[in-house]
């Protein structure tokens, strides 16, 4: 129907310190963005703040005197949908479905997946950042659509670093 709401919520994780222009030309054009820890430093959260409205979460690593501002679990509404933040999926605190979320971001484990459960859709975009062990480089995005939403992750095609 032409009359849906469409919104992209980009989504990044463990960027520690390192915002990767891949990883911001693929979230260019969100309406909103949102940040699922392991930050790395409070500029990486400005510069994405001028794409789109930033949700953020204090990660393990995020330590220093400015991550004090960001909290440990959010909250995030997009039209008809609820989104529940936090970094480390084994530290949720609630039951997403019986609180009303539809949708549950995570980061930490740097693994991208997506899995439905007990009709809540729970997303780890992976890591931007710095590559661990063999894991990919990768971010994501929901697209929602009235009360639908659908989840993707995106491993980011890295240009060679001498062509950076």
């Amino acid at each position: 129907m032409s009359g849906e709401t469409k919104r992209r919520v980009g989504l990044i994780s463990d960027t520690h310190g390192l915002l990767r222009p891949e990883a911001v030309a693929f979230l260019r054009g969100s309406d909103f963005i949102v940040h699922g820890g392991d930050i790395g430093r409070e500029d990486i959260l400005e510069e994405l703040a001028t794409l789109a409205p930033v949700t953020a979460v204090r990660g393990n690593n995020d330590t220093g005197p400015w991550a004090r501002a960001v909290r440990e679990t959010e909250a995030l509404r997009v039209g008809e949908v609820a989104i529940y933040i936090v970094h480390d999926l084994g530290e949720l605190d609630l039951d997403p479905a019986a609180a009303g979320f539809q949708v549950v971001v995570s980061g930490h484990s740097h693994r991208p997946s997506v899995v439905e459960r007990e009709g809540v859709l729970y997303v780890n975009p992976g890591s931007a950042g710095p590559r661990r062990f063999k894991l990919p480089i990768a971010v994501g995005e929901l697209l929602i659509v009235e009360k639908s939403v659908r989840a993707r992750v995106v491993e980011l095609d890295l240009a060679p670093p001498f062509l950076r």
